[in-house]
């Protein structure tokens, strides 16, 4: 009798302790073969979209956070516009020095938009390599040319819409060819990339050309020649998108359970992307307000994301891991971004049938209504045609 108790007994603690229908925790071994399992998983699943799509699984995450990134940016200029218009329409415009707009939730509707984009921005540098991150930019710029043209009013010329099928075509070919994101496990490690002679000596090359532009040129040439406050921009900030990359691999790594905070060079990464961002959006203002924006755009872009493929490829060598038909083709996509964005920029003012005549140059005064005319002039130098009035609608890329 007593010897059935014990053996009953015991089957009830086999039956407990596995959980086979009594509900009871299951063992350590058997929870750890779970874990194990997920993770398995999750290492096939990752094997199946590599194998079939070419990217790497933090590669397509990148992809992901770049393009919503350019969504939000590019809508955030529509949306920032239409509250600038409907503010000024009840207050004094933002054109002529007023702050109505800050009234206006439309407006604060934009500003958070973009908040969102910038920080997806962010986060996509954190795992995708700044060659594949950087060049879709460009796609902001095709969401804010078709939004305008549907909610404002704002015609997208046939040379508009192909330079928009241009930037599709060079960024899906970049993102097809990108190279894998190198792996990383600590801030550290970023560091000593940093640190190595071929960056270091490309840093001292742009702090010194951008101290020179800055304290040599920008004074006397920075109001008649546009390359100094763009070149300015561009040297600073391929720097700050390198260090952006490394405080978003650190913040990663500190989510994951790795905490990076506690290491100097993290905040030493924050001190210098503050450092850039304040300095390159100072002589990025100074460039707007004083050249053309449909010529300053264009010529940014292309200086600040070839020097930052550059610092990239320099700092994180991510052509070491391509062969040269990947590294050519990545480079045919780029050109043909370029191509397409200058297209864009340059034929978004044109009225059908008549060229695009636009300076360099902005004048220095505004009509009585506070909307610069941008320079374009209402006459043909030839014959004396109209080309549009001093109250057309002033292009999404003038804000």
């Amino acid at each position: 009798m007593r010897g059935g108790l014990r053996r009953a007994g015991r089957g009830t603690a086999r039956r407990g302790l596995g959980g086979g229908g009594g509900g009871g925790p299951l063992p350590l071994s058997r929870v750890a073969g779970r874990r194990r399992g997920a993770m398995a998983g999750a290492q096939l699943v990752g094997r199946w979209v590599e194998s079939y799509t070419g990217m790497s699984a933090d590669n397509i995450k990148g992809l992901l956070l770049a393009l919503s990134s350019s969504l939000f940016i590019g809508a955030s200029f529509i949306v920032k516009k239409k509250g600038l218009k409907k503010a000024g329409a009840s207050g004094v415009r933002a054109g002529v020095g007023g702050y109505s707009y800050l009234l206006e939730p439309l407006w604060w509707a934009g500003m958070i938009t973009m908040i969102v984009g910038e920080i997806a921005n962010f986060a996509a540098y954190a795992f995708a390599p700044a060659i594949l991150v950087t060049p879709l930019g460009a796609l902001s710029i095709i969401i804010s040319a078709v939004l305008a043209h549907i909610m404002l009013r704002e015609k997208l010329h046939i040379f508009g819409i192909l330079g928009c099928i241009l930037c599709v075509v060079g960024s899906t070919t970049i993102v097809l060819h990108a190279p894998p994101e190198r792996q990383i496990e600590s801030v550290a490690e970023v560091w000593d990339l940093a640190t190595e002679p071929a960056f270091l000596l490309y840093a001292a090359i742009v702090l010194a050309a951008a101290f020179v532009l800055i304290f040599r040129f920008a004074p006397q040439y920075g109001q008649t020649h546009i390359m100094v406050y763009i070149g300015i921009c561009s040297l600073v900030g391929s720097l700050s998108v390198m260090s952006v990359k490394a405080l978003g691999i650190a913040l990663k790594l500190t989510f994951s359970g790795m905490n990076q905070l506690m290491y100097p060079q993290t905040w030493v990464f924050l001190f210098v992307v503050v450092s850039c961002i304040v300095t390159q959006m100072n002589y990025l203002n100074k460039a707007l307000d004083t050249f053309n924006t449909a010529v300053v755009s264009p010529i940014y872009y292309t200086m600040f994301t070839s020097l930052t493929i550059l610092a990239s490829v320099i700092m994180f060598k991510d052509w070491d891991r391509q062969n040269p038909t990947q590294i050519v083709t990545e480079m045919c996509g780029f050109v043909t971004i370029l191509s397409g964005t200058f297209l864009l920029h340059k034929t978004k003012d044109m009225v059908d049938g008549l060229p695009p005549n636009l300076p360099i140059r902005l004048p220095k005064h505004a009509d009585e209504d506070g909307y610069a005319t941008e320079g374009i002039p209402l006459r043909s130098a030839a014959d004396g045609i109209p080309l549009r009035s001093p109250r057309a609608p002033d292009s999404f890329r003038s804000l």
